[in-house]
């Protein structure tokens, strides 16, 4: 029996109601083993971009039956949300997947859920693949607190008001950003939250060309602004501090790390995650093991 026929048989025990699904965000095998008996047991299947789930479909062998894949996007979500409505209603199975990753996430699933949720009808996740926690697991930056902050603004001065709002939140930042607007972007950021604040560019996540440049956003901009970016960045910018509660924020980090680390690597990951310099953390690290 293969893999496809498995979940051909599965698809009869789905029970009603709306299902988000992740499916991955470049490399085809990043999907579980949930989300395919979800795809292939659905009464309903809906998708972003009808074309990406066809593909992973026929990829993992997942049949359709008969079955249509209705669109469902920002520009005819009003339009196609009373049909996956009335098939909840009948207590049918919708499955709904974004583009790339985890529905929602910079994705127009979100009027839906509300919809299906006020309906009464059951809203579950199948959770998987996602662009933010995949930047997050490789930027080296603290994920202990951190903001997504999806796509900026377009224009210079709109984007620039948009990080002034940002530039003090006490959390890594994390944002998705085309290639045709990243190097803008990034000169942008170095000039609201600081040349010296630690960042990482992350390009083409899991896919063959998959980079990671981690440096101060001074010199990540440089580097953009020298080269030629292709594929799709997410861009994650270490926390910002502010001058009324850094010092008892820096000193709690510190005594939590302290606790597994060495004065050194303490220090040095301490003062990336505050944008501090570590030199500066370093003394305060010195001090508190002196207690």
């Amino acid at each position: 029996m293969t893999e496809g026929q498995k979940w051909q048989r599965d698809a009869r025990k789905l029970p009603g109601g709306l299902y988000f699904v992740a499916v991955p965000i470049g490399n085809a095998r990043d999907i579980t083993l949930r989300a395919l008996d979800i795809l292939a047991g659905a009464d309903v299947l809906a998708a972003e971009d009808t074309r990406a789930l066809r593909r992973l479909l026929e990829l993992h062998g997942v049949a359709l039956d008969g079955r249509q894949i209705r669109a469902y996007h920002e520009h005819n979500g009003d339009k196609v949300r009373p049909g996956l409505l009335a098939a909840l209603a009948e207590g049918q199975s919708v499955a709904y997947a974004s583009e790339a990753g985890t529905p929602l996430i910079s994705d127009p699933g979100f009027d839906l859920a509300r919809a299906t949720a006020e309906a009464g009808a059951p809203v579950l996740a199948a959770p998987g693949a996602s662009a933010v926690l995949a930047a997050l697991n490789v930027a080296g930056l603290p994920t202990d607190r951190f903001l997504f902050a999806g796509f900026l603004p377009s224009s210079g001065a709109a984007r620039r008001r948009a990080l002034e709002e940002v530039a003090d939140v006490a959390a890594t930042l994390v944002f998705y950003e085309s290639p045709r607007r990243v190097a803008a972007m990034l000169a942008d950021a170095r000039d609201v939250l600081g040349a010296d604040r630690p960042a990482a560019a992350c390009r083409e996540l899991t896919k063959k060309f998959e980079e990671v440049v981690r440096a101060p956003l001074g010199a990540l901009a440089e580097r953009l602004a020298e080269t030629e970016p292709r594929g799709e960045f997410v861009v994650v910018i270490g926390k910002g501090v502010t001058q009324a509660d850094s010092a008892e924020d820096i000193e709690t980090a510190l005594r939590t790390a302290l606790e597994t680390m060495s004065v050194r690597d303490a220090a040095d990951v301490v003062a990336k995650g505050f944008g501090q310099k570590k030199r500066i953390v370093y003394q305060m690290a010195l001090g508190l093991t002196k207690e």
